[in-house]
């Protein structure tokens, strides 16, 4: 399970952010300012970790990490608001979601655009699972800069979300009602020893194959004729075992973490 940090007192901020000023930056639409005010109760800047709340030296990648903590009005949130926060704010983020005495965490890999260090490139989103609020918080690991940092508090959920995508696939008529393709996750390592990028290179790689047996499996269902229904199926195994093979290089990379 991913971890909650005990965020340092020296870091806290508790800026309140309205969110006119996250549309303002983020050239919001009238749908996601709908998603906005239908979703999100409150938006808090909560802690602003930096070399001088943090005593922890700043790289070119990585000078600050801001904490947003989010207020929802439903558990569902649109991840084009967590895009539009990110978007707004030229710092990585890390969003703590809270609704109803129950949190997750939820993140996308951020950095600077090599084609221009002004510009920020935001990767897909991870998320851990619902935990009580009131689990204990544990202090922030020991490192030696901002980008260990930003490591150490990113890989544990990229490695959950993957964890949770790469269980064995069940067809949408075998799983109850709200049940998803997604499993609880077995702890992993705290500090794996494969790079950042490449584990969410891997995770959204396994993202996409998921979402690809999951439209294929529509497909099938929909398809009345025995030929076709012949075709998709092999289509569909085909995808499953790209998805198989996807899962493997993936744990394989967390075995060389322990």
């Amino acid at each position: 399970m991913t971890a909650l940090y005990d965020w340092p007192r020296a870091a806290a901020f508790g800026r309140v952010i309205p969110k006119n000023k996250i549309y303002e930056h983020a050239d919001a639409g009238s749908a996601l300012k709908d998603s906005f005010v239908r979703e999100v109760d409150q938006i808090i800047w909560a802690y602003k970790l930096a070399p001088e709340t943090i005593n922890l030296t700043a790289t070119k990648t990585v000078a600050e990490i801001q904490i947003f903590r989010i207020m929802l009005r439903t558990l569902a949130l649109d991840p084009d608001i967590l895009r539009a926060i990110d978007r707004a704010i030229p710092f990585p983020l890390i969003f703590e979601l809270m609704h109803g005495g129950k949190v997750k965490v939820a993140a996308a890999y951020k950095r600077p655009s090599d084609a221009d260090n002004t510009r920020w490139v935001v990767g897909e989103y991870f998320e851990s699972g619902w935990i009580a609020e009131d689990t204990p918080r544990r202090t922030l690991p020991v490192v030696l800069d901002m980008d260990a940092l930003y490591e150490r508090l990113l890989s544990p959920l990229v490695i959950e979300q993957t964890t949770r995508l790469t269980t064995p696939l069940q067809p949408s008529h075998e799983r109850g009602t709200g049940e998803s393709l997604q499993a609880p996750f077995t702890p992993a390592p705290d500090a794996p020893v494969v790079p950042l990028e490449t584990r969410i290179t891997q995770a959204e790689a396994i993202q996409a194959k998921v979402r690809e047996v999951e439209r294929i499996r529509a497909r099938l269902t929909r398809e009345k004729q025995f030929n076709k229904r012949v075709a998709i199926n092999a289509e569909l195994r085909a995808a499953k075992n790209e998805l198989e093979r996807l899962k493997a290089v993936s744990l394989g990379a967390a075995s060389t973490s322990n």
